[in-house]
């Protein structure tokens, strides 16, 4: 039945030849890799106003377009860098390859834990985002965001698990509705601005009064304030790494169709990012505890008719697909570091659809516990969204002026300069986002990232003892095992015999059956039974009056090798194998219970014994009958 729903869900399993033809044209590659940064248009420009307008009220829009200003020139350093950066590794890996290959193992951990959480954030923070575009225009569903969250986050995994290529072909769809509907929007509505047939909107003083509690606001923004808000927009640079990151899963030649690639991505994120902030500028739109900003731009530009559905359906789908760039990056570069020995080796293995399916399984599960946590809220997450990207920028781009430093390749003055300059860049954002927003959010992966980093370290230690200890030596050879086999006996019958020949076959030191008894009632049947089938072999009672079959056996095994005698044990578990799946529902499962406890014992084998029955034919019978 799994098979059957995993086929149905994800489509037949590919070949590792096909992997080449996985690989993604530009075209694609823009919607899945950067559908997070463009989205981030959607709510940008919001969260600025959410910390300018509880404390200047509408006066908050005249640093609008100055914060939007300085948020573009920021974002075009770090493109530039990024360019840089994917020619230098076109193999993949980002800020953590360029921080282990330049500046050493604890600031590459550093770089990883970064991304790994800041990819985990923007599932979250896109995905409520989605659901925050889809309750404006259908305002009963807000009481439900965490269970809307939940399911788009389970729809966006499955899409993913069906491969990198398919689930491009699935969401590009809706990137590029939105490109085309937000373009329409900036462009008309800027248009009827500036010509007079727009006007501003009015003040609805109910919003406003909710947001400034009324008789609270201040002559002036302070630069505290201008730094939170500054801080806030920046998440519209988040996803901007993921190209960068993941460099390999374009077609060949990778590096320069990425490279491409990032340069349509930041254009197009520049331009919507600052045009949505000069139309808000212009129109003057209320912050609304049940609307976001660009629903009410949508509302005054496009009315209520189909346009306006369109610009809510494709902004939902677009911040939903947002996620779609954390799982094509998350797993690639999980993948990387669990190469390296940080993380679980399982991350480093493609499922049977050429994804890394344990990466895209493990981020769904940990941005619907944030989901969860935090309510399903875009605001409360925003805090703790922008401390791992712009560490990971930092290092990325102090890595690449080590770089250029060591290798002085022609023109390396000049890349150092422009990759110095965004180190400085970005790491007095990073500070700012840190004092600006610590007691909101943002100690959270201040704290977060150095214990990932703990955990990364652990999981090498442990590789590396491991490994130690599978070392073979030279002239090593392993001891002579004296072995033991139990056969755990529930009842007489063609199974146990079975498995009772499978243990003579194994030739051990020694061969003993066990039976676990609650009622000495049944103990004279069963020591008849084996008495006429066990073949000699002895066979030990062990009474439990509670019926606590898998403690008795165990304990049983635990005076066998107690008494010294032996090298180790083989217990033999008789297993009735069945033909149908749904027929275990009618037998109990003490073979399983008791595999589970003895599993993991020291100097315990395992072995389970399968029997299928096989009803003899009803004319067979008869013959014998007669």
């Amino acid at each position: 039945m799994y098979a059957v729903l995993k086929r149905l869900l994800l489509g037949r399993p590919l070949r590792s030849a096909d992997q080449e033809h996985q690989r993604l044209i530009k075209v694609i590659a823009l919607a899945i890799f950067s559908s997070d940064a463009i989205s981030s248009t959607a709510y940008a420009t919001e969260e600025i106003l959410h910390v300018l307008v509880p404390l200047a009220g509408l006066a908050a829009l005249d640093d609008l377009i100055p914060i939007s200003m300085v948020v573009v020139t920021l974002l075009a350093i770090v493109v530039f860098s990024y360019r840089q950066t994917i020619f230098a590794y076109p193999n993949g890996g980002g800020s953590y390859i360029v921080s282990r290959e330049n500046l050493g193992e604890t600031p590459a951990l550093v770089a990883g834990a970064s991304l790994l959480v800041d990819y985990t954030l923007t599932v979250a923070v896109s995905v409520s985002a989605g659901v925050a575009a889809i309750t404006s225009a259908v305002k009963p569903l807000a009481e439900h965001r965490v269970e809307l969250g939940l399911v788009l986050v389970v729809l966006v995994t499955v899409g993913n698990l069906r491969g990198i290529k398919e689930a491009g072909q699935i969401f590009a769809f809706p990137t590029y509705i939105y490109m085309g509907v937000l373009g329409l929007l900036i462009v008309w509505g800027l248009w009827q601005s500036f010509t007079g047939g727009l006007h501003r909107l009015p003040v609805d003083q109910a919003q406003l009064d909710h947001f400034t509690k009324a008789g609270t606001l201040m002559t002036g923004v302070t630069l505290f304030a201008l730094m939170r808000a500054f801080s806030s927009g920046a998440v519209a640079l988040t996803g901007i790494e993921a190209i960068s990151n993941a460099v390999p899963a374009f077609k060949r030649p990778e590096a320069k169709n990425a490279a491409t690639t990032l340069a349509w991505m930041a254009v197009i994120l520049g331009v919507f990012f600052f045009g949505i902030s000069l139309l808000a500028h212009r129109l003057g739109p209320t912050l609304s505890e049940n609307e976001t900003v660009l629903s009410i731009l949508g509302t005054a530009v496009f009315g209520r008719g189909t346009l306006y559905i369109i610009l809510q359906a494709s902004t939902a789908a677009i911040l939903t697909l947002a996620a779609n760039t954390a799982f094509s990056g998350f797993p690639l570069l999980a993948s990387i570091i669990a190469e390296d020995g940080y993380l679980p080796r399982q991350l480093a293995r493609r499922g049977d659809r050429l994804a890394f399916s344990n990466g895209i399984v493990g981020l769904a599960a940990a941005a619907a516990i944030l989901l969860v946590a935090f309510g399903g809220e875009t605001t409360a997450l925003i805090p703790l969204y922008a401390v791992g990207v712009f560490t990971s920028f930092t290092l990325s781009q102090w890595g690449m002026v080590h770089r250029h430093r060591r290798l002085r390749e022609p023109g390396w003055r000049f890349g150092a300069v422009v990759n110095g300059i965004g180190a400085v860049a970005t790491g007095v954002v990073l500070l700012v986002v840190l004092v600006s927003k610590f007691t909101i959010g943002a100690w959270i992966p201040a704290v977060v990232i150095p214990l990932m980093v703990l955990l990364l370290r652990g999981i090498k230690r442990h590789y590396q003892f491991v490994g130690q200890g599978l070392r073979v030596p030279p002239g090593w050879r392993p001891p002579r095992h004296r072995q033991t086999v139990v056969l755990f006996v529930e009842e007489v019958n063609q199974g146990v015999l079975h498995a009772l020949a499978y243990g003579r076959s194994l030739n051990p030191d020694k061969l003993v059956a066990v039976a676990v008894v609650s009622d000495l009632n049944d103990l004279s049947t069963l020591e008849a039974d084996w008495a006429r089938h066990g073949d000699g072999i002895p066979l030990e009672i062990v009474y439990s009056p509670a019926g606590e079959i898998s403690r008795a056996v165990i304990g049983y095994v635990d005076q066998v090798t107690d008494s010294g005698a032996i090298g180790g044990v083989t217990v033999l578990i008789p297993e009735l194998a069945i033909h149908h799946w749904w027929e275990e529902l009618l037998h109990n499962q003490i073979a399983l219970s008791l595999k589970g406890r003895l599993l993991f014992r020291p100097g315990t084998v395992v072995t389970s014994v399968p029997f299928r029955p096989q009803a003899e034919p009803q004319g067979a019978a008869g013959r014998a009958d007669r």
